[in-house]
């Protein structure tokens, strides 16, 4: 697979003149989609869970207009 290419540029301040020092860091692409697959997988669960509990709590004060608000909101969780 390809590697993208991440560039900098440093440049170090003297007094006549700028002197620009360029340094250049490949991230193989692989690991920035393992990382990428592991966050969204993080972010799917943690909201999952929220809607959990926001649902048990809508159950336990016997909220239906919540409930029905948040059950669709679920069950894009659960297809």
């Amino acid at each position: 697979m390809k590697n993208q290419v991440t560039s900098y540029v440093l440049i170090r301040y003297q007094f006549p003149k700028t002197i620009a020092i360029k340094a250049r860091r490949e991230v193989p692409y692989e690991f920035k989609l393992a990382s990428r697959l592991l966050l969204d997988e993080m972010v799917f669960n943690f909201n999952k869970g929220l809607l959990e509990e926001r649902i048990n709590e809508a159950i336990d004060k016997q909220d239906i207009e919540q409930f029905k608000k948040l059950s669709k909101q679920y069950a894009k969780y659960v297809k």
